[in-house]
């Protein structure tokens, strides 16, 4: 996926912004990366690539310590401070913005939605927990948002399954048999490109319901 790159001075050092518009714009979708990986995350990509043909320009965010070339992410309050650096040129379009990511990037959407006047929250691969460890439950962030959200979560997710989210007001789509990056087993029902597409067609239908 290609785009008009922009980069952005913050507090946490130098963000980049990919911009992938559409024509006729009713939101723009910031979306954040994971702690382990970049903007070429097959789900971040994917929503690049279909939701501006539905009038949604999509803002595939990389923060400074990936611009910077560096392997680990820093500690949550920096990733904050990052993403709050950008938001001034997220919303200089002056479009709603829907802030999102993928795993630390939907917990940084979800830590600062309400401060930053975001329409709403997508969550992909919300990081409910350590893998393993379901005491150290993350759902304070995932609650607390404050604004409509929508959790993407895969089935065979190790960092929390669909069916162990607590009740709350947000909705979630399910894709089946993806883990934590979305990747299916070849000996599933649903391909690789399927699975993409239960993310994407879901989050058309959701941005829809905010209209």
């Amino acid at each position: 996926m290609t785009g008009i790159r922009e980069e952005i001075d913050t507090e946490a050092g130098t963000a980049r912004i990919t911009w992938c518009a559409a024509e006729k714009n009713d939101f723009v979708l910031a979306v954040g990366h994971g702690a382990g990986g970049g903007i070429e995350a097959r789900d971040l990509q994917a929503l690049a690539a279909v939701l501006p043909a539905h009038g949604v320009t999509v803002a595939l965010v990389e923060q400074p310590w990936r611009v910077a070339g560096k392997k680990l992410a820093p500690a949550p309050k920096t990733l904050d401070v990052g993403w709050r650096g950008l938001w001034p040129a997220l919303a200089k379009p002056g479009l709603p913005v829907i802030a999102g990511g993928r795993s630390a990037g939907a917990r940084v959407a979800c830590r600062t939605a309400t401060e930053l006047g975001a329409a709403a929250v997508l969550a992909l691969s919300f990081p409910l927990h350590p893998p393993g460890k379901p005491e150290k439950s993350r759902a304070d962030e995932l609650l607390g948002a404050g604004v409509p959200t929508l959790v993407v979560q895969g089935g065979n997710d190790p960092f929390g399954r669909p069916e162990e989210f607590p009740q709350g007001s947000y909705d979630l789509v399910e894709v089946p048999y993806g883990d934590h990056g979305f990747a299916v087993p070849k000996r599933a029902p649903l391909g690789q490109e399927e699975a993409l597409k239960v993310i994407t067609d879901g989050v058309v239908e959701w941005i829809a319901s905010l209209r």
